[in-house]
């Protein structure tokens, strides 16, 4: 059901920050999203990114509950299918395992895609021309 609410396309690690490490620089994003002023868009291989993050070593100090994870990304996000692969994208980020983040994005007509990933912000000025803003979470204006 299509919402008149500004879409936001959130990277693994933003996930993580707000779910996982409740990061203070997600903690607006955390507040949009709980009261309904933002929509966080999502697809199948964005859930599964999570899913393989969640079971490495590396957060296993954090001791991450992926049953309960996993459940707040199905409650929260809205899933739209995975964006097509295409031969040549219009904004492509050196490391390829973040271009499903950048398609969704500009295939949903996202506003924001926020993430700390140098990755993806390097692309914050070509994507600006497509009305993509690929901004940090801490930075993130809000929906205003």
């Amino acid at each position: 059901m299509p919402s008149d609410r500004p879409l936001a396309v959130l990277d693994t690690n933003t996930v993580l920050d707000w779910l996982l490490f409740r990061d203070p620089g997600a903690q607006a994003l955390a507040e949009a999203l709980a009261s309904g002023a933002l929509d966080w868009v999502a697809c199948p291989a964005m859930r599964t990114e999570l899913a393989q993050v969640l079971s490495r070593p590396a957060l296993a100090r954090w001791r991450p509950d992926a049953g309960q994870l996993l459940a707040a990304f199905d409650r929260h996000a809205l899933l739209h299918a995975d964006p097509p692969r295409l031969p040549a994208p219009a904004l492509q980020p050196s490391d390829p395992d973040d271009q499903v983040f950048v398609d969704l994005a500009l295939a949903c007509g996202a506003r924001w895609l926020l993430s700390k990933d140098r990755a993806l912000l390097k692309l914050a000025g070509h994507a600006r021309l497509r009305g993509l803003a690929i901004l940090r979470p801490a930075d993130w204006p809000g929906t205003a």
